[in-house]
């Protein structure tokens, strides 16, 4: 009995760690026949396990979404992986999913071995986040919307609220999800303006009805990280530069965020800033406040701003 408890406990593993497997496959990891992984299978299907099958030699097994969540069975990197992220949700960043992923967590700690509990705790006590507790927080079931508008192909319709606080009804064509920051982004195709869009999740309000379907198109760019980033940090804004750091690339990114400019590596000791700013002042503090050698690519106008701020600090002090 305990042999084939243990048994169905691998089974069980497998088939969740594999979108399919053919009973072949299943037999020789197993070290048993097909016809015991198909009894198995029966004895799985009657503790409430959804596994599905398909007849012929192109068939196999799979594990598909059932009416109540069953058992995981998670290795140890599994484990600590996911109650590390739990420890992070429980931060914040996703509105009203900070007591869920506490309690989650809870959950999962009670039953992590000792030395998996030690792991994760010596994650939690010497890992300081680089985020502060004060962004944009995102309902999770307007994210979830979001996510399924996007999976199923569907036309989205919302109300957008801008920088300035106005609200605009919007019809999109949902790609992708971008978390940067500690902000979601939708990647969108914008059926009224034929163009791609990048909006913040937390300015969105749904409008359902949604659909109907739709055919998905090329996406913006094959990196749709630094597509966001480039968006948020530089299209964003009325006033652009392009700066060369005296530093590495990943040096600078150490300090500069995503939502700040997008990095161009040059060679091991430069690299290139693209950003942008409201006003040429600003966008001036921005860059001397990184603290990095640099020069003034582009443009012209940022270079004589410079100049002027200097003659005014060179009048201060002297």
């Amino acid at each position: 009995m305990l042999e084939t408890s243990a048994r169905l406990l691998r089974l069980l593993s497998l088939l969740q760690a594999h979108r399919e497997w053919s009973g072949a496959d299943l037999a020789d990891r197993l070290g048993v026949t097909p016809r015991t992984v198909r009894r198995d299978v029966d004895r799985l299907r009657e503790l409430g396990y959804p596994v599905h099958s398909a007849p012929g030699t192109a068939g196999g097994y799979r594990l598909g979404a059932g009416a109540r969540l069953p058992p995981l069975l998670l290795d140890d990197d599994e484990a600590v992986a996911v109650a590390v992220g739990l420890r992070q949700s429980a931060g914040g960043g996703v509105e009203g999913i900070e007591e869920t992923s506490v309690r989650a967590l809870a959950k999962l700690e009670q039953v992590l071995p000792d030395r998996l509990r030690r792991r994760v705790g010596a994650l939690a006590d010497f890992t300081v986040p680089m985020f502060g507790r004060t962004g944009p927080a995102v309902d999770p079931e307007v994210l979830t919307e979001l996510a399924n508008a996007c999976r199923d192909f569907e036309r989205l319709r919302f109300d957008y609220r801008d920088h300035a606080g106005d609200s605009t009804r919007r019809t999109v064509e949902p790609h992708r999800l971008v978390c940067a920051q500690r902000r979601w982004y939708l990647v969108a195709w914008d059926v009224d303006r034929a163009d791609w869009r990048t909006f913040r999740a937390d300015r969105i309000t749904p409008r359902p009805p949604h659909g109907p379907r739709f055919t998905p198109r090329e996406p913006p760019a094959e990196d749709l990280a630094g597509y966001v980033s480039r968006g948020v940090s530089t299209g964003a804004y009325a006033e652009r530069a392009t700066v060369l750091l005296k530093v590495s690339a990943e040096v600078a990114g150490e300090r500069i965020s995503p939502s700040a400019g997008v990095l161009e590596p040059v060679d091991e000791h430069h690299c290139l800033l693209h950003t942008g700013a409201h006003r040429l002042d600003v966008m001036v503090l921005h860059i001397v406040l990184m603290g990095f050698d640099f020069e003034v690519r582009e443009p012209v106008e940022l270079t004589e701003h410079l100049r002027r701020i200097r003659d005014r600090l060179d009048r201060a002090l002297g």
